[in-house]
C-alpha cells in the first residue's frame, strides 16, 4: 500500500483560483451545507472517468453536488442520503421549474407575507414544532417564521413549495440566536434580531436568478422530464436504488469520522420541517455514530483495527470502529452496483484524534482492495476552504475554531481515491 502522504499535491485539482461565485454557480449556492466539496471537483471526476449517458451515483448525497454535475454533464444522476434535509435540498437543486410559474407564485407568497394575510387553520394545525425550537428562537421571531412557513405550505405545487422551503431553511440560522460565525451549536443571547421577511426576500431573489440559469442548461441538455435522468431517495448508502452492475461511476465525499457533528449542524432546518423530534435519535442515523450499536464484523483492514485499538475501548474508539464498519458495507454496495471496470471516486481526508493518526484514506484503500477493487489512481489535493472548522483539539478530538500551538489542522489536504472494480 502506498504511503499516501508522500504523494505530491496535484494543484490542478485544488481549484484555488475559483471564486465563491464560481463554486456556487447555478443551484450550488442555494443552501449553506457543511463540508461539501466544490462542483469543480465533482465535474472533473465525472468528465475524466465516465461518458455521456452513464449512470453516476453518490451514496452520500449531501447537498447534491454530484447529481447536479451529473445532469450538467449529460449523465444520469442517482443519490441517496439518510438526512431528509439533504434529500429535500438535492431534489430542489435538480428540479427545473417553469420560471414564469415560479415567479408568479413568489409574487403571491410575497403579497400574503407583506399584507399579513391569515394562514388557514388547517395548515397551521399540521405544523408541530418540537420544544427545542424555543431554545434557538425568540418568541416574536418564531411567530413570524411560523406564519411564513404556513404560507409556504399552502402552495399547491409540490416542486414550488419545496423550492421556497429551502429558501426558508437557509434563513433560519440568521433568524435564530445561533452564534452566526460558528458552525457548532452555540447560542448568542445578545445576537441582534433580524427581519425574517427581509432575509427571505434576499434569499429567494438570489435563488430565482440561479434557477433560471440551471433551467437553461437543462433545456440545452434536452432534459425535459427530470425523473428520467435523476433518482434521489431518502435511503441508506448500503441500499442503493440501482441494479447489479449498471453503474459506471461512483462520486462521493462521505461523512468523516465524527459524523454525529453533522447531525448537530442540520438541526434548525430539521426542527422546523418536521424531521427532528429528539436530537440523540437523529444522530443515530448517521454513518459511524457512537450513539448506536454496530456489528463487530471484520473491518477488512488491519490498519482500521489498529486505529480502533489505539483509541481504546471508549466512546471515541467505538465511534471510529463503527465508522469503518459502516464504510466497508457501503463499499460492498458500491461493488454490487458498479460494472466491471467501473470506478469509485471517494474524496476523503486524514486527521488526528487524541494523539492517534486517523488514516481514513489508507484504511479505505485497504478495504477496497480486500473486497475486489484495485487502486486506479490516488489524487492528493489541497482544500482551499471547507464549511467546517479547520482545527481540532488534539486531546478531545472535537472541532474548534480557536487557533493556537496546541490545535491541529483537521483536513488541510485530502485524497481522491479512484478505485476500479476488478
Amino acid at each position: 500500500m502506498e504511503i499516501l502522504k508522500e504523494i505530491p499535491i496535484t494543484y490542478e485539482w485544488s481549484f484555488a483560483e475559483k471564486t465563491r461565485k464560481e463554486t456556487s454557480y447555478i443551484t450550488h449556492g442555494y443552501y449553506t451545507y457543511p463540508a461539501k466539496f466544490i462542483p469543480q471537483v465533482a465535474a472533473k471526476i465525472i468528465q475524466d472517468y465516465s461518458d455521456v449517458g452513464d449512470i453516476v451515483v453518490d451514496p452520500f448525497l449531501g447537498s447534491g453536488t454530484t447529481v447536479v454535475e451529473a445532469l450538467v454533464n449529460k449523465r444520469i444522476g442517482v443519490g441517496v442520503d439518510v438526512n431528509e434535509i439533504a434529500v429535500l435540498l438535492s431534489k430542489v437543486k435538480t428540479t427545473p421549474i417553469d420560471s414564469h410559474l415560479l415567479s408568479n407564485e413568489y409574487d403571491k407568497l410575497l403579497f400574503n407575507l407583506e399584507n399579513d394575510t391569515p394562514v388557514s387553520n388547517d395548515v397551521l394545525r399540521k405544523i408541530v414544532l418540537p420544544e427545542r425550537v424555543d431554545y434557538w428562537f425568540k418568541p416574536h421571531i418564531k411567530e413570524k417564521l411560523l406564519i411564513m412557513l404556513g404560507h409556504i405550505l399552502s402552495i399547491g405545487n409540490e416542486d414550488i413549495q419545496e423550492f421556497f422551503l429551502i429558501a426558508f431553511a437557509q434563513i433560519l440560522k440568521s433568524c435564530s440566536i445561533w452564534l452566526q460565525k460558528s458552525v457548532k451549536p452555540t447560542r448568542d443571547k445578545n445576537k441582534k434580531d433580524c427581519d425574517p421577511l427581509k432575509k427571505f426576500k434576499q434569499q429567494t431573489k438570489a435563488m430565482l436568478k440561479k434557477h433560471v440559469e440551471f433551467t437553461q442548461i437543462m433545456l440545452e441538455n434536452e432534459i425535459d422530464v427530470i425523473d428520467k435522468y435523476r433518482i434521489i431517495e431518502n435511503s441508506d448508502a448500503r441500499k442503493l436504488p440501482c441494479e447489479n452492475g449498471e453503474v459506471s461511476l461512483v462520486v462521493t465525499s462521505p461523512p468523516y469520522v465524527t459524523s454525529y457533528e453533522y447531525a448537530d449542524l442540520h438541526q434548525l432546518a430539521s426542527l422546523w420541517l418536521g424531521y427532528l423530534e429528539e436530537l440523540s435519535s437523529f444522530r443515530k442515523k448517521f454513518i459511524g455514530s457512537a450513539y448506536t450499536e454496530r456489528s463487530t464484523r471484520d473491518l477488512q483492514s488491519m490498519l482500521a483495527e489498529k486505529i480502533s485499538d489505539d483509541l481504546g475501548n471508549n466512546k471515541k474508539g467505538k465511534g471510529v470502529r463503527n465508522y469503518y464498519a459502516d464504510m466497508l458495507e457501503s463499499f460492498l454496495e458500491m461493488k454490487r452496483v458498479l460494472k466491471k471496470g467501473g470506478k469509485a471516486a471517494v474524496v476523503i481526508g486524514n486527521t488526528k484524534m487524541q494523539g492517534v493518526e486517523i488514516l481514513n484514506a489508507e484504511v479505505f484503500q485497504e478495504q477496497f482492495e480486500n473486497i475486489g477493487f484495485k487502486t486506479f489512481d490516488i489524487i492528493h489535493r489541497e482544500i482551499p476552504s471547507k464549511m467546517l472548522p479547520s482545527t481540532r483539539d488534539p486531546e478531545t478530538g472535537r472541532f474548534t475554531k480557536a487557533t493556537n500551538s496546541r490545535k491541529k489542522l483537521v483536513y488541510p489536504t485530502e485524497y481522491i481515491m479512484i478505485m476500479e472494480k476488478m
